[in-house]
């Protein structure tokens, strides 16, 4: 498959001549400005950008510095066309995050050898990242499964609610809610991070964690602490490493999701969008896996009595907009429980507090 490259000039002449060296080795789209670049932005990633620096309205600095606070553009290599050749603008530019200069008019053999020297370090760096995620996904999935096997009662739960993140996080994304939040966001490293929420139930004692019945005020007490102990789990990974997204969503999903939309929840008591996003997508997925599954001290609710009671709780329990989107989608959610379990039959029984 082709390699897409975007190729940003006023200079129509300028324009002509790059696509016509390239054309036959790429997948060449041309602009006249920054502003119709970041218009195509909207609907085409490309693999590399070549971006004119004098241009009238958006020069190539400006572009660039919109480019590089867009997390869904960051990872874009940018190469300045100039047909300066002040030191100053190349030590500019190389500060703001670009990979290389060409200088104008083109020489053919130079603009095609560049391109192709960046764009196979371009796949180097991305196949490196590719197997950093892998890792970081198995190290997750094997810390997580280490959580969940210490909690007996909740076998299954880290894989559902992640499934269930997903799709209410893709249904958001559908419809506009919390756009500017979601938008640009890696979707991957957000759904993943989800699956430490728990963590910090490997420092809640046995006796507690698996208790066969509803627990004691005191012991609510004590489970409740799993929330600020996963916080600082996650915060001593955290100061292992530098701004990582990962971890930052992850501490999200850790200490927040049992706050609540009303401001009863804890550890914080929380109220509203004073609540991080991850927060309160988390409480939906995980009140209603605990709803529907069965536990040792109760049989599921069925599928319609857990939505009735999720609704119940929108503006409550829950935020409102994010409520209304899951009331649409209950039946993926209800496919994925399926999925995991099959269908049963199900009786009115309340959930013990070490799930909700």
């Amino acid at each position: 498959m082709q390699k897409t490259i975007f190729v940003v000039d006023d200079n129509h002449a300028n324009l002509s001549m790059a696509k016509n060296v390239l054309k036959d080795q790429y997948t060449v789209m041309t602009m006249p400005s920054a502003a119709k670049m970041f218009e195509l932005l909207s609907k085409i990633i490309p693999d590399l950008i070549l971006l004119d620096i004098e241009m009238p309205e958006m020069n190539g600095f400006e572009a660039l510095r919109r480019l590089k606070t867009k997390s869904a553009y960051t990872h874009i290599p940018i190469i300045f066309l100039t047909g300066m050749t002040d030191t100053s603008i190349e030590v500019r530019g190389f500060r703001l995050g670009v990979i290389d200069f060409i200088t104008k008019p083109f020489s053919a053999p130079v603009l095609l050898n560049r391109i192709k020297t960046h764009l196979q370090i371009d796949d180097i760096i991305h196949e490196r990242m590719k197997q950093i995620k892998l890792l970081k996904n198995a190290i997750v999935f094997g810390f997580a499964d280490v959580v969940e096997k210490r909690d007996h009662e909740t076998g299954g739960h880290i894989e559902r609610t992640s499934d269930y993140i997903a799709i209410l996080v893709n249904a958001m994304l559908n419809r506009g809610v919390y756009i500017e939040e979601l938008t640009g966001m890696d979707l991957d490293t957000f759904i993943s991070s989800a699956r430490l929420h728990d963590v910090g139930k490997i420092a809640i004692p046995d006796h507690i964690l698996n208790k066969p019945g509803k627990l004691t005020d005191e012991e609510f007490e004590i489970m409740k602490t799993h929330v600020k102990k996963g916080v600082e789990i996650i915060n001593m990974m955290a100061s292992r490493v530098e701004d990582d997204d990962f971890l930052k969503n992850a501490a999200s999903f850790v200490g927040y999701h049992h706050e609540r939309w009303d401001g009863t929840g804890y550890p914080y008591g929380l109220s509203g969008t004073e609540i991080p996003l991850q927060g309160r997508i988390m409480a939906i997925a995980d009140v209603y896996d605990a709803l529907v599954s069965v536990r040792p001290y109760k049989n599921p609710f069925s599928d319609e009595k857990a939505v009735q009671i999720i609704m119940e709780g929108s503006g409550k329990h829950f935020d409102p907009i994010i409520a209304d989107v899951f009331y649409e989608i209950r039946d993926e959610y209800r496919a994925v429980k399926l999925s995991y379990s099959g269908d049963s039959d199900v009786i009115n029984m309340e959930v013990n507090e070490k799930d909700e």
